[in-house]
C-alpha cells in the first residue's frame, strides 16, 4: 500500500473508533457515574480532615462537617503548632518512627523481594513451584492473621518493645516477591544473562548491575506498597510496642485519639490535625513515583 493509502485506512479507523452506538455511549456514561462516585467516596474523608482541621474545639462541635468558616488560615496554624506542642512534643517522635519504620523496611523488603523474584523468575530448583504456592498464600492471607504469632516469635527472642520488633517483620513482603518474579521473568531476557555470564560475570554482578536497573519500575511498585503498608500498619505495632516513644503515628494518634474521647476533649483538634499531616506523606510519595509504579502495575500483562 501506498503512503496516501495507508493515511486513508488510518482516517477511516479513527473515524470508526468515533462512531459509538446508543448502547455504547450509555455504557460509557454510566461507567464514568460509578468511577466519579468511587473517586468522591475516596476524597470525601480526606476534604472533612482538611476542613475539621480549621476549626477550634468549640467550632468543631458547633458546625458542619463540610463547613469551612472564614478567617480558617490562623486557626490551622494554631492547630499544627499545638499538635506539635502537644504531650511534650511526641508527635515529632511519632513521626521520626514512622518514616524509620517505613523507609527501612520498604527498602529492606524492595531488596528482599528482588532477589526472591530473581531466583524464582530465572533459575529451575528442587521445590520452585511449592515455594510459589506458599508464597503465593501468604499474598493470600491478612496480616492480622500472623501478628500474633509473630509476636510470640519476637517475644522469644526478645525484642519485643523495640523497634526491631516492627522492622524485622514489615521486611517479608509475599507480594513483591511474587510481583519481582513475574517482571523478571517477563521483561529481562535470558540472552542478556547469558551474555553476562558469558563474559564473566559473576551473579552478584549480574543483579546488581543488570536485573536490578531493569526491574526499576517494579522495584518502586513493591516499595511504595510495602511503605504504604507499614505507614498504615496499626495492629502489629500496637502489640509489639508498650513504650509511647516508639509509637509510630498511627498507634500514637489512635492513644490520643482515646484520651480526648474519655477525658480530654479540647485535644480532639490536634488529633484531627495530626491525623491530616500523617496522610499527605503517602499523597506525595505517590505523586512523585507515579510515573514508575503505574508501569509496575503493568508489569507481566503482556509477555515476551
Amino acid at each position: 500500500m501506498t503512503k496516501q493509502q495507508l493515511q486513508r485506512s488510518d482516517d477511516a479507523g479513527l473515524f470508526i473508533d468515533r462512531v459509538r452506538t446508543p448502547a455504547q455511549r450509555v455504557a460509557q456514561l454510566g461507567i464514568g457515574a460509578i468511577l466519579a462516585l468511587v473517586a468522591t467516596y475516596s476524597i470525601l474523608p480526606l476534604i472533612w480532615l482538611i476542613v475539621a482541621s480549621t476549626k477550634s474545639n468549640p467550632q468543631f462541635f458547633g458546625t458542619g462537617g463540610f463547613e469551612l468558616l472564614p478567617g480558617f488560615g490562623g486557626e490551622w496554624l494554631q492547630n499544627v503548632a499545638g499538635t506539635f506542642l502537644h504531650d511534650e512534643g511526641i508527635y515529632l517522635e511519632w513521626i521520626r518512627n514512622s518514616v524509620v519504620y517505613s523507609v527501612i523496611g520498604g527498602l529492606g523488603a524492595t531488596l528482599i523481594a528482588a532477589a526472591a523474584g530473581y531466583a524464582f523468575g530465572k533459575f529451575e530448583f528442587r521445590g520452585r513451584r511449592s515455594v510459589m504456592v506458599l508464597i503465593f498464600a501468604g499474598v493470600l492471607l491478612p496480616t492480622t492473621i500472623l501478628t500474633v504469632p509473630l509476636y510470640l516469635l519476637i517475644v522469644a527472642v526478645g525484642l519485643d518493645n523495640t523497634i526491631w520488633s516492627v522492622l524485622l517483620p514489615g521486611l517479608v513482603s509475599p507480594l513483591g516477591v511474587f510481583l519481582c518474579s513475574i517482571y523478571v521473568s517477563s521483561a529481562i531476557p535470558d540472552a542478556m544473562l547469558d551474555a553476562a555470564r558469558i563474559d564473566g560475570a559473576g551473579e552478584l554482578r549480574i543483579f546488581f548491575t543488570i536485573v536490578i536497573p531493569q526491574m526499576v519500575p517494579a522495584l518502586t511498585t513493591v516499595f511504595l506498597f510495602q511503605f504504604v503498608a507499614i505507614w498504615n500498619n496499626y495492629f502489629l505495632p500496637l502489640i509489639m510496642l508498650s513504650d509511647n516513644s516508639l509509637y509510630p503515628l498511627t498507634v500514637g494518634i489512635t492513644a490520643w485519639n482515646t484520651g480526648a474521647v474519655t477525658r480530654e476533649p479540647e485535644t480532639l483538634p490536634f488529633v484531627i490535625t495530626g491525623t491530616l499531616m500523617a496522610v499527605l506523606p503517602l499523597i506525595l510519595i505517590f505523586i512523585a513515583l507515579q510515573r514508575f509504579w503505574r508501569k509496575g502495575l503493568a508489569a507481566g500483562s503482556i509477555t515476551s
